[in-house]
């Protein structure tokens, strides 16, 4: 290593990466958020009208909401529209110096466009291309649209809501399938953009929402189906007794976990419940795991007979895994993710100052500190097809026909 490179500032470790994102809403800006993050070139590419999530929740100016500021930071907007030939030939100019093309649109629509694999691979045969769907091509439900709440339901989660003691099915309030389908395709990514060092060649990757979070789900909840002929129900019990909840104190809410073999010995004997530890339902996991109920039922009655600083000052005294029932209020004011340095405070050039988030990973030896705010639609459309090698009479002829919106100097 040269004495230059040396003294050459950290990057990310995707420096040098440049990602055209074609996707929308939540489950790809997630993953290229994360691409981002970590030091890519993230060019989105939005229609005139922008992301949706531009439109989500209370913002100081139109179009800046705050969903879409989280998803889209360290990113550069680019306003094509990819109905018009001169948005098209824009898009394609883009991608042939791409690594990495992402998009979340339907088959259909992405082979309307011509922004398949195999004509984005004849324009860039190095490119890592990846689809992010609903489902597979293979089944019946193949082009279907998807949505975080129609795959919650279709995996099971909305039931195995009822079954852990609600009165009906009901979604988890998270977009958790968007979440976790974005992880799967960062991380697919990733590992393509490692497979390209050594072969140099790009791929195709196909990520379904469908397949994916029914792997999550079946992990856990499989369970006696795993075996054939099956051995048991499906269903973790654990996870689905009605006794698995943030624990009520005599004053509040706690949340522990009296797991292992360890925790239980420890924890009846400081309650005084040494007859407990002969009593085989709480005699070993297997057993504790096979009584969920009972223990979990045990747990409530004791906890309630004290307030949440005496238990969580015995579960620290005792090492048992605890923590206090935050809201999402009290979160902003966590002492340990103030410790941490969690949250950031950055200056927004059109909507001032703004709370968010850093990178949770710690890096050691490249800089992913970095959070450049969400742009502004359209913010780098110039600036990004002057890269590619447009001229300023082609953008100009790009903005009069409406393929392309230009904002800010």
């Amino acid at each position: 290593m040269t004495n230059e490179q040396d003294k050459a500032a950290p990057a990310g470790p995707l420096a040098g990466v440049r990602v055209i994102d074609l996707s929308a809403v939540l489950m790809g800006p997630y993953a290229t958020q994360i691409f981002g993050d970590h030091g890519a070139d993230v060019i989105k590419i939005e229609s005139p009208e922008g992301d949706s999530t531009r439109h989500i929740g209370p913002g100081r100016n139109a179009g800046m909401g705050p969903m879409f500021l989280h998803l889209n930071r360290n990113k550069r907007s680019v306003v094509l529209d990819l109905k018009q030939p001169g948005g098209l030939a824009a898009m394609r100019r883009l991608i042939a110096d791409a690594d990495v093309f992402i998009h979340n649109l339907r088959p259909a629509s992405i082979e309307r466009l011509g922004l398949d694999f195999e004509s984005v691979s004849a324009l860039n045969p190095r490119i890592v291309w990846c689809g992010m769907y609903g489902y597979g091509e293979d089944g019946p439900y193949a082009g279907r649209p998807a949505y975080d709440d129609l795959i919650q339901g279709a995996v099971g989660i909305a039931d195995l809501q009822r079954r852990a003691g609600l009165p009906e099915p009901r979604y988890v309030p998270l977009t958790i399938a968007d979440r976790m389908v974005g992880l799967h395709a960062a991380h697919s990514v990733a590992m393509a953009l490692y497979a390209r060092e050594r072969t140099g060649r790009g791929c195709r990757i196909d990520v379904p929402m469908f397949e994916t979070m029914a792997s999550v789900v079946l992990s856990d909840h499989l369970y006696g189906h795993t075996f054939e002929p099956p051995s048991g129900g499906c269903g973790y019990v654990r996870l689905l007794s009605q006794g698995r909840r943030p624990y009520a104190t005599s004053d509040g809410y706690i949340c522990a976990l009296v797991y292992n073999d360890g925790h239980w010995q420890r924890f009846l004997r400081s309650v005084e419940r040494d007859d407990l530890l002969a009593d085989p339902r709480f005699a070993d996991l297997a057993s504790r795991t096979r009584h969920i109920d009972e223990v979990y039922g045990f747990l409530g009655e004791t906890l309630r007979e004290c307030s949440s600083a005496h238990w969580l000052a015995l579960f620290e005294r005792i090492d048992v895994p605890a923590m206090p029932l935050n809201t999402m209020e009290s979160l902003l004011d966590d002492p340990h993710l103030s410790a941490v340095g969690f949250f950031h405070h950055v200056e927004h050039p059109s909507e001032g100052p703004l709370r968010t988030f850093g990178v949770p990973a710690r890096w050691v030896g490249h800089d992913v500190g970095e959070l450049v705010p969400a742009p502004r639609l359209g913010e780098h459309t110039a600036a990004v097809l002057r890269e590619s090698g447009c001229s300023a009479s082609d953008i100009e002829a790009l903005v009069a026909s409406g393929a392309a919106v230009v904002t800010g100097p």
